[in-house]
C-alpha cells in the first residue's frame, strides 16, 4: 500500500502547516486585517459591478485595464512593469521557483515575514536569517556581511518588518542594495498605508530592485491580491513561471472598481493610524509592557509572559498573536493588531486583567 510518507518529499513531511486559528466569536486582532467594513451604498454599488461579471469565463493573465489603474493610483513609475499575485505569498513563491538554480539561496534580516523562509524551503533555496539588533532595528553591518559570504539569488527587505513593525533606515538599505551585487532586493511594501514612506518612486532607479505591495492592509484582505513593480528584465521573467489565470475575475473586479474609491480605504487607514498611536501610548502606559515603535497597523509588545497573556485575552474573546516562540529576540512578546476604536478598548481591558497588572 502506498502512503503519504512514500511519496511526499522527506521535508515537507517533517513541516507543519501555516497555522490560522478558528477565530468564531472572537475579536479577531491577530492577523493585522483592517476592521472596517466597506460604507453600505459603496458595497452595493461594488455587489452591482460583481454581478455583471463573466463567471463562466476564465480572467485575464495580464489584465491591461487593471495593471494600468494600479501603476496610476499607486504612482509607479512610468518605466516600471507590474506583475499580479494571488497575495503577496504568491509573488514571493514565483521567485523562489524562478530563481531555484542548484545551490541557490535567500537572506533575509529575522525575525521576519515567515513566507519568505517557507518558499525558499518549498523551492529548495537555502535560506539564511541574520538576526535584527535587540532593539529590532536593522544590523546592516550584519545582512552586508551574509550577502557578500552567501551571495543570495534574493534578498527579502521588509518595509516596514513583520512582526516587528520597524521601519529600516533609508541609509542602511540604500547600503544593503549597493552590497547586492549579484542578488535581486525585494522591498516587501505590505504595509505601506500605515508606514506613509514608500520606495515605489525609486523602483526603477535601481537595476536590482523589485517593490512589492499587497491590497490586503488596505482593508482588501479577501480579495487576495498582490503586485510588484520593478523594470521589464525582472517582471518578465517572473512572469513565466506566474500560473496563467491566478487572479480571479471577481477579485479583478473589485479591485478596478475599488481602486477608483481610494479615498475611502486611505481614510480608514487614517483612523487606523490614529489608533495606532492611542493604543500605543495605553498599552505602555500599563504595568511591565514594553511596547516597540512600529510603523505597521499592530504593535509588538513585550509582556511578562506572553503565553499568560494570550490566554488571558483568549478568555476575553481576544485573539491576539502570540510570537514568543518564533525567534529568540521576540521571547514573550505578543503583537497587536490595530482594531477600531471599541476593539482596541475591549483588548486593553482585557490586557488589564493580567495577573502581574492586579
Amino acid at each position: 500500500m502506498t502512503t503519504s510518507q512514500d511519496i511526499i518529499r522527506p521535508d515537507i513531511l517533517a513541516m507543519t502547516s501555516y497555522p490560522v486559528p478558528d477565530s468564531t466569536g472572537l475579536i479577531k486582532l491577530d492577523a493585522m486585517e483592517n476592521p472596517y467594513s466597506l460604507p453600505a451604498d459603496l458595497a452595493k454599488a461594488l455587489g452591482e459591478h460583481l454581478a455583471g461579471v463573466a463567471l463562466n469565463r476564465y480572467p485575464a493573465p495580464r489584465p491591461a485595464a487593471l495593471i494600468a489603474k494600479i501603476k496610476r493610483t499607486m504612482n509607479v513609475p512610468d518605466t516600471c512593469d507590474v506583475l499580479l499575485g494571488n497575495g503577496s505569498d504568491e509573488l514571493i513563491s514565483m521567485m523562489s521557483v524562478a530563481c531555484a538554480k542548484p545551490g541557490a539561496k535567500v537572506v533575509a534580516p529575522v525575525p521576519g515575514f515567515v513566507m519568505y523562509e517557507m518558499s525558499a524551503r518549498f523551492a529548495h533555496l537555502e535560506f539564511v536569517g541574520v538576526p535584527l539588533k535587540p532593539d529590532f532595528t536593522l544590523d546592516a553591518d550584519a545582512l552586508i556581511a551574509a550577502i557578500g559570504e552567501h551571495a543570495p539569488a534574493l534578498v527579502y527587505l521588509a518595509y516596514p518588518n513583520n512582526p516587528t513593525g520597524t521601519l529600516y533606515d533609508d541609509a542602511d538599505i540604500e547600503r544593503v542594495i549597493a552590497a547586492s551585487k549579484k542578488s535581486l532586493v525585494v522591498i516587501d511594501e505590505a504595509y505601506q498605508p500605515f508606514a506613509e514612506k514608500t520606495w515605489m518612486p525609486r523602483a526603477a532607479e535601481f537595476d536590482n530592485v523589485v517593490v512589492m505591495r499587497t491590497v490586503s492592509k488596505l482593508g482588501l484582505a479577501g480579495i487576495r491580491l498582490g503586485y510588484m513593480a520593478g523594470r521589464p528584465a525582472w517582471i518578465t521573467q517572473f512572469d513565466k513561471v506566474r500560473p496563467p489565470y491566478n487572479i480571479n475575475v471577481l477579485t479583478q473586479a473589485t479591485a478596478e472598481f475599488l481602486l477608483d474609491h481610494l479615498d475611502v480605504l486611505d481614510a480608514q487607514a487614517a483612523e487606523l493610524r490614529a489608533q495606532r498611536t492611542k493604543l500605543a501610548r495605553e498599552v505602555a502606559a500599563l504595568p511591565g509592557m514594553t511596547v516597540f515603535p512600529s510603523a505597521g497597523n499592530f504593535l509588538l509588545v513585550r509582556v511578562p509572559d506572553a503565553a499568560v497573556a494570550f490566554e488571558t485575552l483568549l478568555t476575553s474573546r481576544v485573539l491576539i498573536k502570540n510570537v514568543g516562540k518564533m525567534h529568540p529576540l521576540l521571547a514573550n512578546c505578543v503583537r497587536l493588531t490595530v482594531g477600531s476604536a471599541e476593539e482596541n478598548a475591549h483588548m486593553i481591558a482585557a490586557l488589564k486583567k493580567l495577573p502581574t497588572l492586579d
